[in-house]
């Protein structure tokens, strides 16, 4: 067991070196399941015992190593709050959770190769994976950070077909290249031919370089439609752990507007400023929101600009007589719900509100009601709510006087690629992503929540405009590509002309096909595992 140990490991380190924000390295996925294949294969062919157990173990090592290495960022934001022992044991859901679930899709690959041809196994393996990504993205623990289509994001030039099938594409992609590549390796170590060893070769070729060569066409060969208009995202480089403590509301506004004028044009139409921007000691009401000074001050900043718009964060709350919604608390003898919102602020008395749909666990929505009710005074350490926040129940768009619409899209909702498709499907002609980064210091969480940024401008065609408080502020176009950003833990502010489109993407259309595909397989095999099924192909 102990090769196969080492081979587990291999495969958690080639997943880690491949992952994001590590450059150029994306293209490892496309093996780096093959230790761990061989490692589970050794199990099924060998001589042990509680071979299922075995595999569980293996695979969870695997998982628990990659994911443990890629967000250890999780971590080092609660050690700033909590004590030590406290912020590891929490850090342990994230870094375990996901691993489990990836343990127990190949234990059901185990027991589908005993009852099913091998060809049919692995069929089930990549549903059963998808099932788990497309599971752990949906529930009350959701967290698709590790989908595996999203480390292709260093490698954004390779993936330009995300525009037809979104990061399920390159999840699918990414195993059925590790999957051609075991077999090839297993056959030609124990040299056998249960499959054409030739057939394997050229297909796995063909299914390497052909998407490969179609995404660089595409990427080479497209070419925005010039509909410009000039953005100004502003990273005002404020301490969240000392919010309130160093610097007041009143102050921060006004390194805002101080930020936003020093790059403006006259002919900048849109000001993005970052997650919870706008603030209020005690939050602000948002049917009284024009009476509050930083309304008064915000409208008074865009009188010098004729199209101009403020697109912000803002920590909001409303009032209602009864329950109005299931996150509503009492309050008094009323009930209010808080929000982690977006609001435009335009030279007219029109407010637009948006409220966070996609919500972080813990800290900004409990999940599972009551069943985790008792970790509430931890999770509040991170700005949340004893309630959880309101929501959204779908995405809306911002629109502009002059009838542009931008996608508001809070923070974490960033890594979902369906639900910003929604935004484009409902009129979003640019995406801008407001966030607050600077929770898990100076780590790869900040630089890997930029690249993901890339994957939603190339599914949608969209240019990105990111507006982070100490994160990394900047644009992205419709390639993919990078065109400006800000350093690390400085107040800037940049300008921008980008283009504004239109047009309707397959995926922005259809969305996670194969996912859905993928979760028909997933049932499939679940359906199968309950059927006895023939004498399986060896691999012998």
């Amino acid at each position: 067991m102990k090769q196969n140990y080492l081979l587990a490991i291999t495969s958690a380190f080639i997943l880690w070196l491949a992952w994001p924000p590590i450059p150029y390295t994306g293209i490892l996925l496309l093996a780096a399941f093959v230790p761990l294949l061989v490692a589970i294969e050794n199990i099924i062919r060998g001589n042990y015992e509680k071979k299922g157990a075995k595999i569980f173990q293996l695979a969870f090592l695997t998982g628990f190593l990659w994911n443990t290495a890629s967000i250890y960022w999780v971590f080092n934001a609660m050690n700033a709050f909590l004590p030590t022992a406290v912020s590891l044991f929490i850090a342990l859901i994230p870094y375990a959770l996901a691993p489990l679930l990836m343990a127990l899709v190949f234990r059901l690959y185990y027991q589908m190769r005993k009852r099913q041809a091998i060809g049919i196994s692995f069929i089930g393996l990549v549903s059963l994976w998808i099932g788990y990504e497309y599971l752990h993205q949906s529930w009350g623990l959701a967290f698709p950070w590790m989908n595996l289509g999203n480390g292709l994001s260093n490698v954004h030039q390779l993936v330009q077909w995300y525009s037809i099938t979104g990061v399920y594409g390159g999840t699918l992609w990414i195993w059925i290249t590790n999957i051609f590549a075991f077999l090839l390796y297993w056959q030609y170590k124990h040299k056998i031919a249960a499959f054409s060893q030739q057939t394997l070769l050229i297909s796995l070729s063909v299914i390497i370089i052909v998407p490969i060569a179609t995404s660089l066409i595409q990427y080479v060969n497209y070419e925005e439609h010039i509909n410009p208009s000039e953005i100004v995202v502003v990273q005002p480089n404020i301490d969240p752990y000392q919010k309130f403590g160093s610097i007041s509301p009143e102050e921060q506004l006004n390194k805002l507007i101080e930020l936003s004028a020093s790059v403006a044009k006259p002919n900048t139409e849109f000001f993005l400023w970052p997650e919870t921007a706008i603030s209020d000691r005690n939050g602000i009401h948002e049917e009284d929101f024009r009476a509050y000074p930083a309304y008064e001050k915000s409208t008074e900043f865009l009188e010098k600009y004729h199209n101009g718009n403020i697109l912000s964060g803002i920590e909001s709350y409303s009032i209602y007589a009864d329950q109005k919604t299931l996150t509503a608390r009492p309050y008094g003898n009323k009930y209010i719900d808080s929000f982690n919102a977006a609001v435009l602020i335009d030279g007219s008395s029109k407010v637009q509100f948006y409220h966070k749909s996609k919500l972080v666990p813990g800290v900004e929505q409990m999940p599972f009601g009551q069943a985790l009710s008792f970790m509430k005074p931890l999770f509040e350490h991170f700005g949340g709510t004893t309630g959880g926040y309101g929501y959204d129940k779908e995405p809306s768009v911002f629109y502009s006087q002059s009838g542009i619409g931008a996608a508001p899209v809070i923070c974490y909702e960033s890594i979902w690629g369906q639900y910003v498709a929604e935004y484009i499907k409902k009129g979003a002609q640019f995406i801008a992503i407001v966030t607050n980064d600077g929770w898990w210091k100076n780590t790869s969480g900040k630089d890997q929540h930029l690249a993901y940024a890339k994957l939603r401008a190339i599914e949608n065609r969209r240019w990105v405009a990111r507006s982070a408080n100490t994160g990394i502020s900047g644009f992205i176009n419709q390639r993919g590509d990078i065109v400006q950003n800000t350093a690390w833990w400085a107040p800037a502010a940049l300008s921008q002309e980008i283009n504004l489109n239109e047009e309707l993407t397959i995926y922005t259309r259809y969305g996670d096909l194969i996912a859905y595909l993928g979760l028909l397989g997933c049932l499939s095999s679940l359906l199968l595992l309950l059927i006895p099924g023939s004498k399986r192909k060896k691999l012998a």
